[in-house]
């Protein structure tokens, strides 16, 4: 079965994309490529059994086994060294990425405390876009009764095609990002 998202993507903003935009032909709308999401684990180098906790967490969020992240350099003032596990990552593609973004979109991102809107500013030059998450207990996948500790994630929006920041923000905002517009 085809994602919702993604039957959203091709039949209502592929369109709007191409009439805003002035783009002639739909292969060169841009789209979304992959979801990458991040959560990274400064105490797993004391404590393995938190790196394991936050592999459950992350597999239990994306539906993917998420993999190991190590160091690629010793800092001695973090105790960190070259080859310890530093955090978790899972690369979302194709349907995985659509089922993902519509439940961060409609599910998590409504049950954050006190929420104004996400920032307009973290864009890159590419037109990538990074969230920052305070804590994963906004996904309904996770016992929050079962929780010890509150972890962080970052996700990141990789974005093709996308020839400008205004672009790529046009892309998610149809796609029911709920960007904030205050000046920041």
């Amino acid at each position: 079965m085809t994602p919702r998202l993604l039957e959203k993507y091709k039949n209502e903003i592929i369109p709007q994309m191409m009439q805003s935009f002035k783009i002639k032909n739909r292969m060169a709308v841009p789209h979304l490529d992959k979801i990458v999401v991040n959560m990274g684990v400064g105490e797993a180098l004391t404590d393995i059994k938190i790196l394991e906790r936050a592999m459950d967490e992350l597999s239990l969020i994306t539906g993917q086994r998420p993999i190991i992240r190590r160091a690629k350099k010793a800092i001695a003032n973090f105790k960190v060294r070259e080859g310890g596990p530093v955090g978790t990552k899972v690369t979302l593609r194709r349907s995985m990425m659509y089922e993902f973004m519509d439940r961060l979109l409609n599910v998590a991102i409504p049950r954050i405390r006190d929420f104004r809107g996400v920032s307009t500013s973290s864009f890159d030059k590419a037109g990538n876009y990074t969230l920052g998450l305070a804590e994963q207990g906004i996904f309904p996948e996770i016992d929050y009764d079962k929780l010890t500790r509150t972890q962080g994630m970052d996700i990141t929006f990789c974005i093709k095609n996308a020839k400008s920041k205004e672009q790529a923000q046009a892309l998610l905002k149809l796609f029911g990002m709920p960007f904030s517009f205050k000046e920041e």
